[in-house]
């Protein structure tokens, strides 16, 4: 009687270990799928940092530049070699405007 109640004892034990370290392990994954998670969001943002640099200090050397005018949220405005007018977003990208969307240059 006394192996039986020993037995189940240990059944038990073994049972509660099991599903704690489970809910460790559960909990532990989640963890590493929010630091995933957050890499990925500084990869990202360094990613589109450094085209935005590097696409404006390309901008500057190959284009002509509008002192007159900004875009219209202040941006530096370029005139590439159609004569078409842009600026470069925070993604890098060239957005292009009509000279009407251009505003004076605040003194």
């Amino acid at each position: 009687m006394k192996n039986v109640f020993k037995v189940a004892l240990l059944a038990a034990g073994l049972f509660v270990a099991a599903d704690t370290h489970a809910q460790v392990a559960e909990k532990a994954g989640r963890g590493i799928d929010k630091g995933a998670k957050a890499v990925g969001k500084g990869a990202k943002a360094v990613g589109r940092k450094t085209a935005e640099i590097a696409s404006k200090g390309e901008a500057a050397v190959v284009d002509k530049k509008y002192d007159d005018k900004v875009g219209p949220g202040g941006q530096t405005i370029y005139i590439d070699k159609n004569s078409a007018y842009y600026y470069v977003n925070k993604k890098g990208r060239h957005v292009y405007v009509r000279k009407a969307e251009l505003r004076n240059k605040p003194m």
